[in-house]
C-alpha cells in the first residue's frame, strides 16, 4: 500500500533572479518570506528565476545561494531553476491559447499608447500584414480583488491599467508573469511575502491563477527598500551587495526595517532565535520606515 505524503501546513519561497549580487533589499525578501513560513509551521524554498539571459550576469545565481548560506538560509528542497522549466510553461499557454484565454499578438512596443496600456488591437485577430510576435492574457473588464496581509484591501482593473498582458514574449521566452504562476503552482506554494514593487504584478497572476483553475496564495508585501538617492535598491543597479556585510547586524538590521524591534549585539544564531520566537507578520509596517531603519550595518558597524 503506497503511503500518503503529507504535506507540510505552508509552504513560502523566495524567487530571485540571477541579475546581480543580492543586496539588503533581496535580503528582507529571503527574510521575510522564510520567518512567515517557517512560523506556520512550513517549509521554504528557493528558486532561481534564470528565464531572461540577455539579463543574467555570470555567476550571479552561485553567489546569490553562496551568500543566503551565509546567513544561514538554505532552501527545505532542492533549489529549483526556471531554465529548466520551458516545457510546463509552453504546456499552460497552449491550454490557455486553446481556450481562446489568450491570442497571438502583432504589436510591437510602439504600436502601443503613451500610457502602456494596451488598447485590444489583435484580441479579434491579427491585423493584415501583421505576424504573431507575442502571446497575450485577456483580461476582464471587472476589477480583480484581493486582500494582502500587510496592504489590506486592493482591487485593480486590469483592462484599465495594463490591459492584455505578455504571456510569451516576441524573443520567445516565457514572461515573468507566466513562469511565476506555473511555478508557484508546482512548488505547492501556499504564501508569498515579497516587496510592494510587485503589488502590481498581483493581479495579473491571480487572474492567470483563475483562468488556469489554479490555487491562489495568500499574498503580503512589505514595503520597498530605498537606497540614498531615493530609488529602490536593484541588482540591476548594482546596489550595494551584502556579501562584505557581517550577516548578523545585517540581519537585525532586515528584521527591524520590517517592523520587528530585534535588540543589538547579538550574534547571527541568537539574531534567529529571536527572530523566530518574535516574528509577527502584523507588525509589518505598510510604508517605509525611517531611513535609518532601512540600511545595513556595515563591519565597522556604522550605517551604510
Amino acid at each position: 500500500m503506497r503511503r500518503q505524503q503529507l504535506r507540510p501546513p505552508a509552504t513560502g519561497r523566495f524567487a530571485p533572479s540571477p541579475t546581480g549580487d543580492l543586496h539588503f533589499g533581496s535580503l528582507l525578501a529571503a527574510v521575510a518570506s522564510y520567518l512567515q513560513a517557517k512560523s506556520c509551521g512550513g517549509q521554504w524554498l528557493v528558486r532561481i528565476e534564470d528565464i531572461d539571459p540577455p539579463r543574467e550576469v555570470a555567476g550571479s545565481a552561485t553567489r546569490i545561494l553562496r551568500d543566503l548560506q551565509r546567513f544561514g538560509l538554505r532552501s527545505d528542497l532542492p533549489v529549483l531553476y526556471q531554465s529548466t522549466r520551458y516545457a510546463a510553461y509552453r504546456a499552460a499557454l497552449e491550454k490557455l491559447l486553446h481556450r481562446g484565454l489568450a491570442f497571438r499578438c502583432g504589436c510591437s512596443r510602439a504600436d502601443l499608447p503613451r500610457s502602456g496600456v494596451y488598447p485590444g488591437t489583435c484580441r479579434n485577430g491579427l491585423r493584415p500584414g501583421k505576424h504573431a510576435r507575442t502571446v497575450r492574457l485577456r483580461v476582464p473588464s471587472q476589477p480583480v480583488s484581493f486582500t494582502d496581509q500587510v496592504q489590506g484591501n486592493i482591487e485593480e482593473c486590469l483592462a484599465e491599467t495594463v490591459g492584455d498582458f505578455v504571456l510569451w514574449r516576441a524573443d520567445d521566452l516565457p514572461a515573468y508573469q507566466l513562469a511565476v504562476v506555473i511555478d508557484d503552482e508546482f512548488q505547492q506554494v501556499t504564501q508569498v511575502v515579497r516587496g510592494a514593487d510587485l503589488l502590481t504584478s498581483t493581479a495579473r497572476q491571480i487572474h492567470l491563477q483563475q483562468c488556469l483553475n489554479l490555487p491562489v496564495p495568500t499574498y503580503a508585501h512589505y514595503p520597498v527598500v530605498n537606497g540614498a538617492d531615493g530609488r529602490k535598491l536593484s541588482k540591476r543597479l548594482s546596489s550595494d551587495p551584502i556579501a562584505t556585510t557581517e550577516p548578523a547586524p545585517a540581519l537585525a538590521a532586515a528584521l527591524r526595517f520590517l517592523g520587528q524591534p530585534c535588540p543589538g549585539g547579538l550574534d547571527l544564531d541568537q539574531t534567529w532565535r529571536w527572530a523566530g520566537e518574535h516574528w509577527r507578520l502584523s507588525q509589518i509596517p505598510r510604508k517605509n520606515p525611517a531611513p535609518a531603519a532601512a540600511q545595513p550595518v556595515s563591519d565597522s558597524g556604522s550605517s551604510r
